[in-house]
């Protein structure tokens, strides 16, 4: 039988300490089989992010265990960790996170300078990504003239430019007006559809939501029945 690709069994975290101590998560399970598209819903401070957080090894658990192909990250250097991330996953953020004043082109190469690709190789690989999304046109603007919907593309150019197997994406159409969030939208679940990524998706958006292959809903930290959320939403 194949392994998840994600998996977390019991997973807690919490932060602060004393009287100011938070649970943001407390005793969450899921498993995530390749080829995915996966929403984690839930209001503000429900734990959601914190969740993605754990899956995607921007964060620890405090208890409770994650795999990643099978594998136990708490086994792992802290450079391996950083390999998968920079190998395997790819993020696409609310805030941009780009480097303003560099071009598109050296803010889509990013992942291949750390991961140690030569020059030239990196330059091929985040042009053909940027034909991909049309975006070529403005490989040598920088970033901070871009447009939101043209900054959001030249981060999902960057997340694919190292061939990922995974997209975590939180709030991916948060910044962004109606339409341009469906195009950002309709190019995540192209990338899911046609190329096999898992798509993990933080977002308090039922629209959005609904468009994945499943849902889980969290609530105070907990997973819960979707009727349990809508009933504490309405």
């Amino acid at each position: 039988m194949t392994s998840p690709l994600l998996e977390a069994r019991t997973i807690t975290k919490s932060y602060g300490r004393g009287s100011s101590r938070f649970t943001a998560l407390a005793g969450v399970s899921l498993a995530v089989p390749a080829g995915e598209a996966l929403a984690i819903v839930g209001k503000s401070g429900s734990g959601k992010s914190t969740l993605m957080h754990l899956l995607a090894l921007l964060d620890t658990p405090d208890t409770g265990d994650l795999r990643v192909s099978g594998s136990d990250p708490a086994t792992m250097t802290t450079a391996q960790m950083g390999r998968i991330r920079n190998r395997d996953f790819g993020f696409v953020f609310q805030q941009f996170f780009l480097t303003p004043h560099a071009t598109v082109l050296e803010n889509v190469m990013l992942p291949l300078k750390i991961a140690g690709i030569g020059v030239r190789e990196r330059k091929l690989r985040a042009l053909a990504v940027l034909e991909q999304l049309e975006l070529v046109d403005k490989a040598t603007n920088k970033a901070i003239n871009l447009s939101g919907g043209q900054k959001q593309r030249v981060v999902i150019a960057r997340a694919l430019v190292n061939r990922p197997k995974v997209i975590f994406a939180d709030e991916p159409t948060g910044n962004l007006d109606t339409n341009t969030g469906r195009l950002v939208e309709n190019l995540l679940f192209s990338l899911n559809r046609e190329h096999g990524i898992t798509l993990v998706i933080v977002t308090h958006d039922p629209d959005l939501a609904a468009r994945c292959d499943r849902q889980i809903f969290i609530r105070d930290g907990r997973e819960v029945r979707s009727l349990d959320y809508v009933g504490a939403a309405a």
